[in-house]
């Protein structure tokens, strides 16, 4: 009798913490289901005017950047990823971190710093008019702040999600690829095409979706260029025309063009499966003198530079002729504005992310593998798209509590959550959960099923079996992931920009703002300070990098 109550509660147990789970995940995927609804709404005076005027250059404006990023992420990345795991050069040890690093710059922060170092007074076209002689209108040259050029700034942010991607799947092939090109009679370039590369598609194609999803969701870039774009016109129909239905229609096509981009990456595996074959030997890289060597240092030293060493230089030179920093309360407000939400944000994540991903390695419940995959859809939905479905819903909540107060109790409180540091914050879990998630994952995996079994036959509950078993074993995973969601909230812009309380700043709004009054050197302090902190993770990720190829190297 004693065994079949505990067997029942532990089983209630069981289904209260699939129960919580399904619906935190419910919780965040609302902002997504608000905005497809507003599909169904009937098109209204703004939106006809928007599909009249500026709705074709928000779609090709987009496609163009989607193609272009995609072209420039998978020459950069895969290139550099082939070099630095399969030939040996002048620098190649420093060259197999050092080109992760780009990642730490948010791309509007380097749309900032290339616009300063390109522009006419800047330090490049003032050299060419000292240096020949020119004079204003005699010499062309290329504008950054074009199509173009945020393609570019683009490429060389997001490239390192393919080079990590394409490079474990090099590392993962091993020296049997190379010698099954050379039995074929291939020679290293069509060893590469034919045989390599196809084999690390999934990884390219997963590295490109990342990269194409974060340019979708940028908002500082393109609107710092003026390029009209989706996201551009989400602010401009919220904040401007004041149209939320509108607002959120803009929002479904963004998240249109996402379900697309994830949709290709599916179809372009197909049936096929990839599995590398396990070896003993170790992987040689193939040694490059003369002018190969030079080649392949210089073809990664140009990312490296042009993605992270010139955009930090700049702001390093900018904040010592004149940052806005004078250490008064107004940064150090700043500064905790930014620390502070996004210190909430990465304990929340990390707590709902553990909650989520040890129901679903738990409980067999389907409900719970469910609730998992929902959580985790979150990093692929723009910063905007959450914005737009997080103040619909947050706003009429606040309405329908001050009207029941009101004619309850007489008491008018006004809006409440919309513009509060708590409904900004709910954005964030949204957007980023995901990333915890994806770090709480990899850490329950190394923890074998034994350990969960052994718990339960010493008659552990399952929240004590978390406790004092996998919690324990799951730190390391859990501070990697609660400092890749702070880094993420640190640099996240559109839904700060839409969100924040009345008078709530943080580094990245305040570099935007100064940013948009073209006070480029005022704003490389706030702007440094978020690279600095980006970079703390990537030292964590690149050691990971280096410890993967001497790894490989020794089997």
């Amino acid at each position: 009798m004693q065994y079949a109550v505990r067997a029942s509660w532990r089983r209630l147990e069981w289904n209260a913490l699939t129960a919580c789970a399904c619906a935190v995940a419910a919780l965040v995927a609302v902002p997504v289901v608000v905005v497809l609804a507003h599909l169904a709404q009937p098109a209204g005076g703004t939106w006809r005017h928007l599909a009249d005027t500026v709705l074709a250059d928000y779609v090709a404006n987009t496609l163009l950047l989607v193609l272009s990023v995609g072209a420039g992420v998978i020459v950069l990345g895969v290139a550099t990823a082939w070099l630095t795991t399969m030939c040996r050069f002048p620098g190649r040890g420093f060259f197999e971190w050092a080109l992760i690093l780009p990642l730490a710059v948010p791309a509007y922060v380097m749309a900032y710093a290339y616009t300063d170092f390109l522009q006419f007074s800047g330090p490049v076209q003032s050299a060419l008019r000292a240096t020949f002689g020119w004079g204003a209108r005699d010499y062309w040259f290329p504008e950054i702040r074009s199509l173009a050029g945020a393609g570019l700034i683009f490429s060389f942010v997001f490239y390192p999600y393919v080079y990590l991607l394409a490079r474990a799947a090099f590392i993962a092939q091993g020296p049997g690829v190379i010698e099954a090109g050379r039995s074929l009679g291939y020679g290293p370039w069509r060893g590469f095409f034919r045989l390599a590369l196809p084999l690390a598609r999934p990884g390219v194609a997963a590295g490109v979706a990342l990269a194409l999803m974060e340019t979708l969701a940028d908002f500082g870039t393109v609107s710092y260029f003026s390029l009209p774009t989706f996201t551009t016109g989400i602010y401009r129909a919220w904040l401007s025309l004041g149209d939320r239905d509108a607002a959120a229609q803009l929002a479904a096509g963004l998240l249109a063009f996402v379900a697309v981009v994830l949709l290709m990456e599916r179809l372009s595996r197909g049936r096929a499966r990839f599995s590398a074959a396990t070896t003993e030997r170790r992987l040689a890289p193939v040694p490059l003198r003369g002018w190969r060597a030079f080649g392949a240092a210089s073809a990664c030293t140009v990312p490296f530079v042009a993605g992270f060493l010139l955009p930090a230089g700049v702001l390093v030179s900018l904040s010592i002729s004149g940052g806005d920093f004078h250490g008064d309360t107004r940064y150090l407000r700043l500064v905790w504005n930014s620390v502070s939400v996004a210190a909430i944000a990465a304990v929340l994540a990390v707590a709902v992310a553990v909650l989520i991903a040890y129901a679903a390695r738990a409980s067999a419940n389907p409900l719970a593998l469910a609730a998992h995959r929902l959580a985790a859809l979150g990093y692929a939905v723009p910063g905007a798209v959450i914005a737009v479905g997080v103040l619909i819903p947050v706003t009429r909540l606040d309405h329908l509590v001050s009207r029941w107060l009101e004619g309850a109790l007489g008491i008018s409180t006004g809006l409440i959550l919309t513009g509060s540091v708590a409904a900004l914050i709910y954005a964030y879990l949204v957007r980023f959960l995901a990333v915890g998630l994806q770090s709480v994952e990899a850490g329950l995996a190394k923890i074998t099923p034994s350990m969960d079994a052994a718990a339960r036959s010493l008659g552990t509950s399952a929240l004590g079996a978390l406790r004092r078993v996998h919690l324990p074993l799951l730190a390391p995973s859990l501070i990697t992931a609660a400092l890749m969601v702070f880094v993420d909230v640190m640099k996240e812009l559109p839904a700060t920009f839409m969100m924040r309380p009345f008078n709530f700043d943080t580094l990245a709004v305040r570099a935007y703002n100064l940013a948009a009054d073209e006070r480029l050197t005022e704003l490389s302090v706030p702007a440094l300070t978020i690279v600095a902190v980006g970079l703390v993770p990537l030292i964590v990720l690149s050691r990971a990098v280096v410890r993967a190829r001497r790894a490989a190297e020794r089997r």
